[in-house]
């Protein structure tokens, strides 16, 4: 009787042996060379260094408010990484758009735009992870005036810096262009 369970469970043993060190060490260890090896900034968080120092990546939001900056979307997780989420709010709530519409007369004066200025949508909703590094060109745009005032630069300058730091559709068909804000405005300090 032991002598069959045995011989039963030794197959079911190896398998789960063989299993772990095929999907749980090779398959990791393979895949994480071929990424550092074919796509190491990517693999690494795609990281930006100013003066041999990180001062964030490419792909999470960072807060800005002083009116020199660009600022990005607003974020439900307070641009924390460990805090990743959305509002969970659906667009009938009444505390959303209570928010949304003192994020619009917030936007409107910070600046100077009329009380009938239509404010682009990511201006005043967070993504759905809270953390979105980008925000639209029309966004970019709107900001540059309070940008070149705050800094005492001339708005062509500033908005060619928008351009220059534009990124095009991804895949060339999926979603809208858009503006790095951190990379946007570390080339405005530089």
């Amino acid at each position: 009787m032991i002598k069959v369970l045995l011989r039963q469970l030794r197959p079911a043993f190896l398998a789960v042996v063989a299993f772990t060190v095929i999907c749980g060490l090779a398959y990791p260890l393979v895949v994480t060379a071929i990424a550092q090896v074919g796509w190491k900034d990517t693999a690494n968080g795609s990281l930006i260094e100013r003066n041999g120092v990180v001062v964030g990546s490419e792909l999470i939001g960072q807060n800005f408010t002083s009116p020199e900056y660009f600022h990005p979307r607003p974020s439900a997780a307070a641009y924390d990484g460990a805090a990743s989420s959305g509002s969970n709010f659906g667009p009938t709530n009444e505390e959303y758009l209570d928010t949304v519409a003192d994020r619009v007369a917030a936007y409107r004066e910070e600046n100077g735009l009329g009380a009938t200025e239509l404010v682009p949508v990511d201006a005043v909703t967070a993504s759905g992870s809270g953390l979105d590094p980008h925000i639209s060109v029309r966004n970019a745009e709107l900001q540059a005036p309070r940008v070149a005032s705050a800094r005492g630069m001339e708005l062509n300058a500033v908005l060619t810096l928008i351009d220059e730091h534009t990124t095009d559709r991804p895949l060339g068909i999926l979603g809208d262009p858009g503006v790095n804000v951190l990379e946007l405005n570390l080339d405005l300090d530089g």
